[in-house]
């Protein structure tokens, strides 16, 4: 009799990026007992009530939905208990309390979007992406009472290319996801799984960190040198984007957020923040080493758009100047 696939799963999580992992278990044969997501929230102009990713697909396959507003709500953790899962998966959810993830027999595991230790937190693919890295990967690891901080199960490494923007890196994670949280339930299930702690991981190693991203942290900052500004609107494209503001001569100010950018290494003597433009096909402003092309942006209650759709639609002369 084949006993495989056998195992009960709960799983937690709430964006796109947790949903694929769920089809991905579910195509695998898994029994998933219960899905866990957050309470629906209004969202858009509107205000209109929207279901998480996780929850859509949980309602298509018809699985058992709980979406607690308290972790710890006694009535809650009963209810949890009461599907006598084997297993928890946590893709993209909130912290977890002790009384949860302490709850199935074969543990929880989480799957993160960094190469663990590094790049504990919310952000960590942004964060990748914006400190230059050539390498980053995805980690499955045991929740403790820790943060990002359990013991790693599986591991997978991936390029990151110099062009790449966190949108195309969180795609290319979220399918190369798939197969590491199958291949992790699989390692679980039969008793293979081989675990390293993060201390070992971490030995002798200056860890970056990857907290949640705020509006202020996206403002760019002209002072900065070409690498590092590129580097930023990349690994802030297309969400939540890269901020900046341009004001005229007459003090009239435009928000822009910057979707995309090329860089120009040279010598010059313009001021750092100056914009150059010729009306028609390019605008670039000054930085330290070089110029920053703005090629992609949206100005605030507008579409996106290519900066010579920009620059048709508005007059922008180089009496313009970006606010720090």
């Amino acid at each position: 009799m084949n006993t495989m696939k056998k195992i009960k799963i709960v799983y937690f999580g709430t964006p796109e990026f947790a949903a694929s992992q769920l089809e991905a278990v579910l195509k695998a044969g898994y029994e998933i007992a219960a899905v866990v997501t957050m309470p629906d929230k209004p969202a858009g102009r509107g205000k209109k009530i929207r279901f998480s990713e996780v929850k859509e697909t949980a309602l298509r396959h018809a699985l058992p939905l709980l979406q607690p507003a308290n972790l710890k709500d006694p009535e809650f953790l009963k209810q949890l208990e009461s599907f006598q899962a084997d297993l928890f998966i946590v893709v993209a959810f909130r912290m977890l309390p002790a009384a949860v993830w302490r709850m199935p027999r074969l543990g929880t595991f989480n799957l993160h979007a960094s190469l663990l230790p590094q790049y504990r937190g919310a952000a960590p693919i942004n964060h990748a992406i914006i400190n230059g890295e050539t390498e980053t990967g995805l980690t499955t690891f045991f929740l403790n009472e820790d943060i990002d901080k359990g013991a790693v199960i599986l591991q997978k490494k991936v390029v990151i290319r110099p062009d790449e923007t966190a949108g195309e890196l969180h795609d290319e994670l979220m399918r190369l996801g798939n197969e590491l949280v199958v291949s992790t339930i699989e390692k679980i299930e039969c008793r293979t799984a081989t675990v390293t702690t993060q201390d070992q991981l971490s030995s002798g190693v200056a860890l970056k960190e990857a907290p949640k991203i705020f509006k202020d942290f996206c403002f760019i900052d002209w002072n900065c040198d070409c690498t590092s500004i590129y580097n930023l609107v990349r690994g802030l494209s297309p969400y939540p984007a890269a901020h900046t503001r341009l004001v005229s001569a007459q003090s009239q100010p435009i928000d822009l957020k910057i979707y995309a950018c090329k860089t120009e290494s040279c010598i010059h003597h313009e001021a750092t923040g100056s914009v150059r433009t010729d009306g028609k096909t390019f605008l670039k402003i000054a930085v330290s080493d070089g110029y920053i092309y703005l090629t992609v942006l949206q100005q605030a209650g507008k579409k996106q758009m290519t900066i010579e759709e920009f620059l048709r639609g508005f007059h922008f002369d180089e009496t313009w100047k970006t606010s720090f």
